[in-house]
């Protein structure tokens, strides 16, 4: 039994992502916890900086509603599978209660639908969904708002070997690709004239093992030299076709040079590939 978190702000990207979850999670067995949290003294702030329902009145009594009207309409997305909903109502502080649910609930895994702010300072990422990412510790699939609703076939891992890669790491990582056989295409940026360290090499051939031990037809590694680290991730997800990136939490600076550089305008792939963030 898999116990997932899904925050809504009844916006068409926060269902997007419980209807995601409900494609990719379709051969296992799920809880999926329906999460709302209103702002302390804003009743009518958006949750993910994206816009409400127009005419919504988000009352309590309204946000009990709208919670099982979005529960019975994506009920249809979970056909023969062996899924069950909940729906649950909050107040206050956003990072908090989702720290008060993961605990409450056992959760295993926070999916939260994003289109980051809009504008000159568009992120890739809302900061809602950046403050889970770095400040709870759970894995989390952060979801765009142009996704195709369909399982990952080619993942994306870009990573510059500096941790080591723990049993947790990896063995999220290997549900994700067995869930939909898919394959993992490990990638890593290094400037021009450098080299690994040894204690990068150490993990780069811990990581090579495990793969071979375990996805020997499903793994390839690649070396891209001369880019900035964004830019020719961008690059690789396109030419490799890449319909999920996973990053690993822990590597907490790696991800900030990712997901939190403050303009991306030459950034598109956050718009239709989801995030998988590992925790330990």
């Amino acid at each position: 039994m898999k116990n997932i978190l899904i925050p809504t702000d009844f916006s068409e990207n926060s269902k997007n992502a419980l209807r995601y979850a409900q494609v990719v999670f379709r051969s296992l067995e799920c809880n999926f916890y329906v999460l709302y949290v209103a702002p302390l003294g804003e009743t009518q702030t958006d949750t993910f900086g994206i816009s409400r329902p127009k005419g919504k009145d988000l009352s309590t009594g309204n946000v009990k509603e709208m919670l099982a009207d979005l529960v019975d309409s994506c009920r249809k997305y979970s056909k023969d599978a062996n899924h069950h909903f909940y729906t649950l109502q909050d107040y206050g502080f956003f990072v908090q209660s989702i720290k008060k649910n993961l605990e409450e609930h056992q959760i295993d895994l926070i999916v939260m639908g994003t289109k980051g702010a809009s504008g000159l300072k568009e992120k890739v990422v809302g900061s809602n969904a950046g403050d889970v990412i770095t400040k709870v510790q759970c894995n989390t699939l952060v979801i765009p708002d142009a996704v195709m609703l369909s399982k990952p076939k080619e993942i994306a891992f870009p990573t510059d070997y500096n941790i080591f890669y723990t049993h947790g790491i990896l063995s999220s990582m290997a549900e994700m690709l067995n869930l939909s056989a898919s394959k993992l295409r490990i990638m890593n940026v290094i400037k021009n004239g450098e080299g690994l360290t040894l204690e990068q090499e150490t993990n780069r051939e811990y990581l090579f093992d495990y793969m071979e031990e375990t996805f020997p037809d499903r793994y390839s590694f690649h070396t891209i030299s001369n880019k900035s680290v964004k830019s020719a991730i961008q690059s690789f997800v396109e030419n490799q076709a890449a319909d999920m990136i996973v990053m690993v939490a822990k590597n907490l600076n790696f991800i900030q040079q990712i997901l939190f550089d403050s303009m991306v305008e030459k950034i598109s792939f956050h718009t239709m590939v989801p995030f998988y963030v590992i925790h330990e």
